[in-house]
């Protein structure tokens, strides 16, 4: 299993946690309140933590192909949650 993470600095994490997770809600199974969230997504488990400096994201998948879809997925969504915030891409680590 390969794990990626990032850091979306911003005052608005818990708002964004809880759009991403009702959002991804209607296709797949997600777990979620203000401050920690985890979504099933298909090509691997996405962890997801509120706090005040931000939205951090964890993702776990089986190979290097699932953890870029599962990076992609997040990241597309998150733009256009946060489309008031500027941001071109996040720093997957």
């Amino acid at each position: 299993m390969l794990t990626s993470s990032t850091t979306f600095t911003t005052p608005n994490g818990s708002k964004y946690l809880v759009q991403l997770c009702k959002h991804f809600a209607h296709k797949i199974d997600v777990e979620y309140d203000e401050t920690n969230g985890r979504a099933a997504l298909p090509s691997g488990a996405a962890e997801l933590l509120a706090d005040t400096d931000g939205l951090n994201i964890s993702i776990t998948s089986e190979d290097e192909k699932q953890l870029g879809m599962a990076q992609h997925v997040i990241e597309d969504h998150l733009k256009r949650f946060a489309f008031r915030e500027e941001f071109d891409a996040l720093n997957w680590s």
